[in-house]
């Protein structure tokens, strides 16, 4: 029986997810990509609560119809930086939920770091 690209990223996802788990001091990053927009979560596992949400459908990136699908990944990746050091976050456990580090997941990623994130 083949595996598809759906059940090979799930249990990816769930190996993953055995080892890393986020506090409130160092939330999990967790991010989602479908195939036009790209999402990022920071999460308190202890508690199960989302503590901040970015996604490309946020307004400010949203209105910019000329960038590919990498460039839309930078910018969510810097707007979640941002928005997690207003709200106190600089260290992060970075979660790709199952997808290869790479692409999108890695351009999310390295803008991310640029701005400040530490992970």
């Amino acid at each position: 029986m083949t595996l598809t690209v759906q059940r090979r990223r799930i249990r990816i996802k769930h190996r993953i997810r055995k080892h890393i788990s986020g506090t409130k001091e160092r939330p999990r990053m967790s991010v989602f990509r479908s195939n036009k927009q790209i999402y990022v979560q920071f999460i308190d596992d202890n508690e199960g609560k989302t503590l901040l949400s970015v996604s490309s459908l946020n307004r400010s990136i949203a209105e910019k119809k000329d960038i590919n699908k990498s460039e839309q990944a930078k910018l969510v990746g810097k707007l979640a930086a941002e928005k997690s050091k207003e709200a106190g976050i600089t260290n992060v456990v970075f979660d790709r939920n199952g997808y290869l580090y790479h692409g999108r997941v890695k351009a999310l990623a390295e803008s991310a770091r640029e701005a400040g994130l530490k992970f």
